[in-house]
Parts: C-alpha cells; structure tokens; sequence
C-alpha cells in the first residue's frame, strides 16, 4: 500500500494530493493513509501536508529504494526483483544466501543493492571502502544457460555495461583488464563475480559492484590508488546526475547486454570491451592468481574468445591469461 500511496503523490507533481481522495481510492482509513505517508517520511521522502488541502511530494531521499530505482526503469530481464539493506555485510554474501534458500527458484535478474557494506571485498580478497550512501554497492544475480567456460566473460560484460553508462553521462571510462574502471590512473569501479554451477552448466552467477560515486576524500591508504565519479565529473565540468539514475543507466545497459549474450554470444560484448580498454596496446606486468614468484612482463596484444588477455612477453612467446593481476608499466 506503501508503494501505491506513493505513486500517488510521485504522480501529482508536487500538487497537494488530500487524504480522503486517497483513502476512497483504496478503501482504507484515513487514519491509515496518514500512517503510511509517516512510514515514507521515516525511510527520508519529504512530504507536506497541510489540512484540508492533503500530502505533497516534494523529494525523495538519496537512497538507492527500491521505489526510486525501478521508477522509469525500463528493462526486460534486470532488476525485475528489487532487495535493499539499508546496511549489509556484503550484497554478494546475501545474494548467495537468497540462491540457497530459494534453489531452483530463483528469478533471474535479481537486484541486491545496499547504502553500506561491512565485510565488501573486490578481487584477491582486497577490502572494498564503503562508506554510508557515498557508493553505488549492487550485486545481480543472473541465469544465463551457457558452459561453465563462459562464467568469467560477465565480469567483462558488466565492466562494459557500467562504461558505456559512463559515457552516456559525459565522462570517459577505462577498462584496465580484467574489471577494474580507472580514471587518471585511480580505480573507480571495483567487480566480483562468483559463481554457482553444476557439473557442466552454470546454475547462478553473481555479478557484484562497488562503485565510488561521491566519496571526496579516501583513508590514507588509498588515497593514491582510488577516486571516484564526483572527482571525475567535476574534472571533466559534467552535469551533476544522482545515484539513482547512474544506477538505472547502468542497469539498462547491462540488460541491453544481457540479452544480446543469450541470444548471440559473446563477440558483440568482448568487442565493446576492446572500445574501453586501457590495457591492450600497452606494457605491462602480470603476476598469474597471486603467484607473485611467476609475474612476468610483456606487451597486452588482445582478447581471446575466452576472455582471456593474450600478452606477448618479453622473449616473443605469447600466453593467454585468464585470471591475475595486471599493472601497466
């Protein structure tokens, strides 16, 4: 009912919506009527309400709600089930907790998003900063039917998706291989993916995202190393956007890709990736999953169809890399 009172006054336009109306609309009190606007002033939307005259929208919280995320978002498959944590340990520790408890019920395209995390981590472990409502923390569960060779080519679709989101908005990503979105040399975007699979098939994949979006000032033990969409629009003099509807375009632009990788695979998404790419071209350092006693140097050359960096080392060879660490020379 919450939801539908809301849409009420979303709808009005900042007019004065009375109580009655409202009430007569569906059946309930008005008394009723008044305890589900406290319950939406409570969780930070600023309603008016003057007697005789009603309830007035005037602006919602800057909260990644559920309400404000799927109002106007136009997608097929992603986000079509919202969850929200106000504070969580970690959106990819609950999203895995859902698969468990669901099984073969769960939906795809679930949406897990939260204001805050305690225990987020990106790749190798790292500790993820996440400060309240200063980051755009998400995790999507998706049911792809393809091979368990296939999994990993996600964490690139969604760094695609999140830079072409980017660029709708005026700024200029890049990709550093596999996941990491750099900009002036810091990271942005941090990407987990993990996976829950069968013998051959995957079951569940779980695409999690930590996004620095208005954080100004990092700990200093990453300050050298991290930055965020707030520093990198006011760079580049681009118009101020809100979380929601960074959220939403991303959201959108996976879904484009989504649905393009289950109906023609992957070549359309690897080549998008290719467009944002910091790392092919250049030199570069490769430590192989934290084997730091194998790290070798050579040249980033391309993709494979796996997803995979072929680098060309020093010595002409070349290997394909499917997991580790890259740093550009």
């Amino acid at each position: 009912m919450r939801r539908e009172i809301l849409k009420i006054l979303r709808e009005s336009n900042g007019k004065f919506v009375s109580g009655e109306s409202i009430a007569k609309k569906f059946n309930i009190s008005r008394t009723a009527v008044w305890k589900h606007v406290q319950g939406l002033r409570k969780i930070g939307y600023t309603i008016d309400s003057v007697v005789k005259s009603g309830y007035a929208l005037y602006s919602p919280p800057d909260l990644l709600l559920p309400d404000e995320i799927s109002n106007g978002l136009e997608t097929k498959i992603i986000g079509r089930e919202i969850i929200y944590f106000d504070s969580t340990n970690s959106t990819n520790e609950q999203a895995k907790r859902i698969i468990n408890e669901r099984k073969n019920q769960i939906e795809d395209g679930i949406l897990l998003v939260t204001e805050s995390q305690t225990e987020g981590k990106g790749r190798l472990d790292r500790k993820f900063y996440s400060p309240y409502a200063k980051g755009i923390l998400f995790s999507i569960i998706i049911r792809p039917d393809v091979p368990l060779q296939d999994a990993p080519k996600f964490t690139l679709a969604i760094a695609a998706a999140i830079s072409q989101a980017m660029e709708d908005f005026g700024l200029k990503p890049g990709i550093k291989w596999p996941n990491d979105i750099m900009y002036k040399g810091k990271k942005l975007v941090g990407i987990l993916t993990e996976m829950s699979a069968e013998i051959d098939r995957v079951h569940c994949i779980i695409i999690g995202c930590g996004i620095n979006f208005s954080i100004e000032k990092f700990p200093p033990e990453i300050e050298e190393i991290a930055t965020s969409i707030e520093i990198m629009r006011r760079d580049l003099g681009v118009e101020k956007f809100s979380r929601v509807q960074f959220l939403q375009r991303i959201l959108i632009r996976f879904d484009d890709i989504y649905r393009e990788i289950l109906s023609h695979g992957f070549e359309k998404t690897l080549n998008m990736w290719k467009k944002y790419s910091i790392t092919l071209g250049k030199s570069i350092k490769v430590i192989p999953a934290g084997e730091i006693e194998n790290s070798f140097e050579g040249r980033a050359i391309d993709l494979d169809s796996s997803g995979a960096l072929i680098v060309e080392k020093l010595d002409g060879s070349k290997v394909h890399v499917l997991a580790g660490d890259v740093s550009i020379r």
